[in-house]
């Protein structure tokens, strides 16, 4: 039976059998891969072009090459990435926001954030942490630019039409009362708090040295390589709500194995040579080059020298939606 034509927008009704809604997710969307040489000469000439005091951040979003919609503000998915600036001398003035974001440093010493009025340095390999509604903000001692990769679950905020900002300055009387843990020394580790009702990893910092030697003794995982993921040093589970983050050690010519999950993926190459596998394309990497995977995408790793890559995806929200899923193939 052919159904018939029901009118009844006028209502603000519609019949179902008619739209596209509940129509499955198309397929994947192609990966792309920014080159470090490209990156950096753009991110320089922006320091040249206005400063934290003008415009807040110096920052160059990683622009989604398949936008889903106008105004699409994704990396890749519900993941936002970005490449930040700091010259010496220059102060980021504090604000917070709900958005929850990482910072993994690249380039540069001296520079310091402050988060919810903690100092935390930030020296190359180091991956620096500022959950949803804690204030922050960065000043720079050193005597050479630093550049960090931010990653953001902006777009998942977004989607919701939770997105809150707040600028500063902050009187210190008005940040957040945080909960001392004694057996934890700072600025690695940093007293846990609260802010807007949210609990957040007591872990601000987590310094390279230190990932690394643990990532020298981890047993080569399901996917064919070293991984070590960040963690909440209070819970044992993920370092923040929304993000899983890890970091992979890779041999030369020992390659992962074919991965596939709904998560989105962005990589980091931390240090290193080799090439990434998505679905029939090949992305040949060296130090810093950023990658991005989209959901659904078969991928894998090969690396020519000893290689180190970061990794964030937003599978931490997937599994505590129940929604996660992931598969291999030899």
């Amino acid at each position: 039976m052919k159904p018939g034509k029901l009118d009844c927008a006028r209502a603000l009704l519609e019949p179902l059998w008619e739209t596209k809604a509940h129509s499955p997710t198309p397929g994947p969307r192609s990966g792309h891969q920014w080159h470090w040489q490209d990156v950096k000469a753009y991110i320089t000439e922006a320091a040249k072009l206005t400063s934290p005091e003008v415009v807040e951040r110096r920052v160059l979003r990683l622009m989604n090459p398949e936008p889903a919609f106008e105004d699409d503000e994704s990396t890749a998915g519900n993941l936002a990435a970005a490449i930040q600036i700091l010259l010496p001398g220059e102060k980021a003035r504090p604000h917070r926001h709900s958005i929850n974001a990482l910072r993994f440093i690249m380039e540069g010493h001296g520079a310091t954030t402050i988060v919810n009025g903690i100092p935390v340095a930030m020296n190359p390999g180091d991956l620096l942490l500022t959950p949803g509604d804690c204030w922050h903000e960065h000043y720079h001692d050193g005597d050479r630019p630093s550049i960090w990769l931010d990653v953001l679950d902006a777009p998942v905020h977004n989607a919701l039409g939770i997105i809150t900002f707040e600028p500063g300055p902050v009187a210190k009387e008005k940040m957040p009362a945080s909960l001392p843990i004694g057996a934890f020394k700072a600025p690695s580790i940093l007293p846990c708090g609260i802010s807007h009702g949210r609990a957040y990893s007591p872990v601000f910092s987590y310094p390279y040295e230190d990932v690394l030697r643990v990532l020298d003794h981890a047993p080569v995982g399901p996917e064919g390589l070293r991984a070590v993921r960040y963690a909440n040093a209070l819970t044992g589970g993920a370092a923040m709500s929304t993000l899983d983050i890890q970091m992979l050690g890779l041999e030369p010519a020992e390659p992962s194995r074919d991965y596939r999950c709904n998560a989105d993926f962005i990589f980091l190459v931390v240090d290193g040579e080799g090439t990434t596998q998505v679905g029939d394309e090949t992305m040949s990497w060296s130090k810093y080059d950023i990658l991005t995977i989209p959901r659904n995408n078969w991928f894998h790793h090969e690396a020519r020298s000893k290689a180190h890559l970061l990794q964030v995806s937003d599978s931490e929200m997937l599994r505590r939606l129940d929604l996660f899923e992931e598969s291999y193939r030899s």
